[in-house]
């Protein structure tokens, strides 16, 4: 993964970003270089919302429009008239413990 992938992935334009403040941004990526996407996050966690907030990223994703429910006919089963059967309980194993004197 690289620096605009990750942006991207936090929602951060990164050109916006890059313009606005291209020191901070610079900084960012020769660490985001260093280490793993998910320790570069832990480290800057509280640093990168606002950002987020600041330069936010534009996407032109449409949403799914919402399929209406359609009520469905309640169809009423008769189950056949089964007599149930007794449910038996299994005799208990009786422990007989020695007597002590």
């Amino acid at each position: 993964m690289d620096w605009d992938e990750f942006l991207t992935l936090k929602k951060i334009d990164s050109a916006a970003f890059k313009e606005s403040e291209p020191e901070l941004w610079s900084d960012w990526r020769a660490l985001f270089g260093q280490m793993h996407p998910k320790s570069f996050t832990a480290q800057k966690l509280y640093l990168i919302n606002p950002v987020r907030r600041k330069y936010p990223l534009k996407e032109e994703v449409s949403k799914p429009a919402v399929a209406k429910k359609v009520a469905r006919p309640v169809v009423k089963t008769t189950k056949p008239n089964v007599q149930a059967k007794p449910k038996v309980n299994p005799a208990k194993p009786v422990v007989k413990r020695p007597k002590i004197n």
